[in-house]
């Protein structure tokens, strides 16, 4: 299997966005005086719901309250949900949210060895650009190939749709990449498309079933912040995952089964 391109999810996978996410919503709820806070263990909950929008819409449909209410309440999620964006933007052009050990590192290697870079992600391209530019620069969104969001696909992660446009936009198939996730539903997506996938959990996700992916680690690695009992458990050459021992590693997907097909709504 020869990788012509690394296909990146953002939130959990680039940087450890989570934390920063849950303050920016926490602040825009008290902006609109709702009075919800989400501490980091409901909020480790609520992330099995994709998408900024549809988590607040899954909230309060969890509550107890009248109809009337309730309909109120969700007609007010698209201005809840730009609020938190904007909370959130902030706080990544202020520093507040670096990228992952070994990401940078990563990157800078794939490039140079004339590797294509991509993301795929159900955030919204206003946070993707606050992060690329916080971290990169200038150059943070030309190094990448192509970056699909979630509003750009009918469904969002789990369903595999942002994956398959962001394959077909780089103009191949999927034993052509790999994907890059921290979540099941990201690894769902990934594997729905057919991509082998490294999956680096985080404090959000760890724990989670991840026996689909190519290769789990904590996170990429660097020579100065080395992965723990490598090499020698999961990784061959070094203490972190380079892109020459990702070419080795890496495998063709396996075909569907039975479960991704009822999934893809393949049988009646």
């Amino acid at each position: 299997m020869t990788i012509e391109a690394l296909i990146f999810d953002v939130d959990g996978t680039l940087a450890d966005t989570e934390e920063a996410h849950r303050v920016a919503f926490n602040l825009a709820f008290e902006r609109h005086r709702l009075g919800w806070t989400w501490t980091r263990a409901e909020y480790r909950g609520l992330l099995s719901v994709t998408g900024g929008k549809e988590r607040i819409a899954s909230y309060i449909q969890s509550l107890p309250m009248g109809t009337a209410l309730r309909q109120h309440l969700m007609a007010r999620v698209p201005e809840i949900h730009a609020n938190k964006t904007e909370f959130y933007s902030a706080a990544v052009r202020e520093g507040g949210v670096p990228l992952r050990d070994g990401v940078a590192r990563l990157l800078e290697e794939a490039l140079a060895a004339g590797c294509r870079l991509a993301i795929a992600t159900t955030t919204t391209a206003v946070n993707v650009d606050a992060l690329l530019q916080s971290a990169f620069g200038t150059r943070g969104l030309e190094m990448f190939t192509v970056i699909a969001c979630g509003d750009q696909v009918p469904a969002k992660k789990p369903a595999p749709d942002i994956y398959r446009l962001v394959l077909a936009t780089l103009g191949m198939g999927p034993d052509r990449a790999v994907a890059f996730e921290d979540s099941p539903n990201g690894l769902r997506a990934a594997v729905g498309a057919g991509l082998w996938t490294v999956v680096t959990p985080t404090f959000w996700t760890a724990g989670a079933d991840f026996s689909a992916a190519g290769l789990v680690l904590p996170h990429l690695g660097d020579p100065l912040r080395p992965l723990p009992a490598e090499p020698g458990t999961a990784l061959r050459t070094h203490a972190w995952l380079s892109l020459g021992e990702l070419q080795q590693l890496a495998r063709p997907p396996r075909p569907p089964d039975a479960v991704d097909l009822l999934y893809e709504g393949r049988f009646a």
